[in-house]
């Protein structure tokens, strides 16, 4: 790749040339996942979280046609409130750079940047995955695509409960992801620990986690891992309660004709404001904990490359 389309910050290059532990974060939930001020004191808590936790937050971000691996205060700030932020997946990025643009990094988009700088580990709230009635819609998100064939793992409190469930999971077994529950047979989507739905493996350690990374590509099985960690217990949203709400959303969506990239914004919003902001203390008290865990399995991972 040329390196001058990515600037990684000298903290972050530091840490991946001497094989330490680095967790990458996405800038989608800074830009488009929460007002501002509080989008920018997440963004800086992940970050702290990582680093108690013994490893080095790189957050993403795409500012004047640059991929930015590692963001300081004042580009977390600019993310937090420019207007003029886009979201970059996979089809998004070479437009982006070539114009000079400005683009928060989806799941999709953050898996790439952190494989082009080396970073193995990323941590997000909820991927995305096949949305419900894409039988008719074809409504499938890049985020499934990009674990298919790219090497990096994904910690994630379960794909969006927006989603089929049911669906998603069959797409990552088509597609060779191993789905793996952190300390859970069953898997969580994303509000609440629930979903009936049981995952294929699980793991209790970190160390687990971290080997079965290493063995994928070890193997030269070339994609990501994607380790689902429920949202802490005293954080779970009821379930029938959640599931209310979402369908409620779905509705409103459907009869105002918001389709594509704008769907899970919409729904996302429309679901804070139906549960009167009960949905967004969950989401970031998933993030936080999700940061956690990832940084356990990022120090893990090191330490078996180290040998």
């Amino acid at each position: 790749m040329n390196l001058k389309y990515l600037d990684i910050k000298e903290e972050v290059a530091k840490a991946i040339k001497k094989n330490k532990p680095v967790v990458a974060l996405e800038s989608t939930i800074i830009s488009h996942g929460m007002p501002y001020p509080q989008n920018v004191e997440v963004a800086k808590k992940l970050e702290e979280t990582i680093r108690d936790k013994g490893a080095i937050p790189a957050t993403i971000a795409i500012i004047n046609g640059i991929i930015k691996v590692g963001l300081s205060e004042e580009e977390l700030e600019f993310m937090g409130t420019d207007k003029n932020i886009s979201k970059a997946s996979r089809m998004d990025i070479p437009v982006i750079i070539a114009k000079k643009l400005n683009a928060a990094t989806t799941v999709a988009g953050t898996i790439i940047a952190a494989n082009l700088a080396g970073i193995r580990v990323f941590v997000t709230g909820g991927i995305g995955g096949v949305h419900k009635y894409a039988q008719q819609t074809f409504d499938v998100s890049a985020d499934l695509q990009e674990l298919a064939k790219t090497n990096v793992a994904v910690v994630c409190a379960g794909p969006k409960a927006i989603l089929d469930l049911s669906l998603t999971v069959e797409y990552l077994e088509t597609f060779g992801v191993p789905l793996i529950g952190y300390q859970t047979d069953e898997l969580p989507s994303f509000y609440s620990r629930k979903s009936g739905i049981k995952v294929p493996h699980k793991v209790d350690t970190a160390e687990e986690a971290a080997r079965i990374m290493k063995t994928k590509w070890d193997l030269g099985l070339q994609g990501g891992v994607l380790i689902t960690n429920p949202i802490p217990e005293e954080f779970a949203m009821n379930e029938e309660e959640i599931n209310s709400i979402i369908n409620k959303a779905i509705q409103d969506s459907e009869k105002m004709g918001i389709k594509g990239k704008e769907l899970t914004p919409f729904l996302l919003s429309r679901i804070k404001e139906l549960s009167k902001g009960e949905s967004l203390k969950a989401n970031i008290a998933l993030v936080l904990n999700n940061a956690k865990v990832g940084a356990e399995i990022a120090k893990e991972f090191c330490n078996l490359s180290n040998f």
